[in-house]
């Protein structure tokens, strides 16, 4: 194994900790790692990124079919548009200069980790919002299935979209917004979100890393060690896991995110 496999594997390690450790939203930082380790742009990083993405975003998904977790119809209408916008993500990533595609980067990871920290605190102090408007989607409990309703279906579709030209666009999986999306517009419990996000995921990063490979944008060498061990480190951080407190681990998680967001946006002035 050359010096770049080797990189290559140890990074995706890292970033399948991160997914497994803080949820879908953690292969938000494979673009950026890729960038710093192996001095990629962003354009070539986000093909790769969503490849790792797809595989193990595709696991959880059979995981959570399994474990019957997974709304798959949810999942099916979040991705609708998801997956017709992912191509014209990648399309477009080709065609604009790595500048400003890190600067963009840099400005989504500084949201998230903001938005990540503060749900951090007010879990770990307890100062949770009280009341919430009734979500559009709701879980008959009767059946245990979602009331479907168009503004249900338009809620869920309006998420995917974003999520999926983001993820063609930048090589994010999107699981930073499909997650919040699916606490906003439903009433399902926080396991059932986070399997249904990972079929989401699986699905937009499946059809954004295919139409990259697809355009010749894939650089597999780097694509499938990555990927591999992106898959041994959810593995492995699937039994970190169950022995640290969650929302201290989103806290370490979104600090972190936020000083990569700065580095990046200080390398792409």
């Amino acid at each position: 194994m050359d010096s770049m496999n080797a990189i290559s594997v140890g990074l995706g390690v890292f970033v399948g900790m991160l997914m497994a450790l803080t949820g879908a939203g953690g292969g938000i930082l494979s673009v950026p790692l890729l960038v710093f380790g192996l001095n990629l742009s962003v354009a070539s990083a986000g093909p790769i990124g969503l490849l790792a993405i797809a595989v193990a975003g595709s696991l959880g998904a059979i995981n959570g079919l399994r474990t019957k977790l997974l709304r798959y119809r949810a999942a099916l209408v979040m991705a609708a548009l998801g997956v017709v916008l992912a191509p014209i993500g990648v399309y477009l990533a080709q065609r604009i200069p790595n500048q400003p595609l890190m600067i963009a980067f840099a400005t989504v990871l500084i949201i998230v980790s903001v938005r990540m920290l503060i749900q951090a605190q007010q879990e770990i102090t307890g100062n949770l919002p009280k009341e919430r408007p009734a979500p559009p989607c709701k879980l008959d409990q009767s059946i245990g299935r979602l009331i479907w309703s168009v503004p249900c279906a338009r809620s869920l579709m309006g998420s995917g979209a974003i999520a999926g030209f983001l993820s063609g666009l930048l090589g994010v999986g999107g699981g930073f917004i499909i997650v919040p999306a699916l606490k906003k517009v439903t009433d399902l419990p926080m396991q059932s979100i986070v399997a249904t996000s990972l079929g989401v995921l699986a699905l937009i990063s499946i059809t954004g890393a295919t139409s990259a490979a697809i355009a010749g944008h894939l650089n597999w060498s780097i694509g499938i060690p990555f990927a591999a061990g992106a898959v041994a480190g959810m593995l492995l951080g699937g039994v970190i896991a169950k022995q640290i407190s969650g929302p201290r681990i989103q806290q370490a998680f979104a600090i972190f995110t936020f000083l990569i967001s700065i580095t990046l946006l200080y390398k792409a002035m």
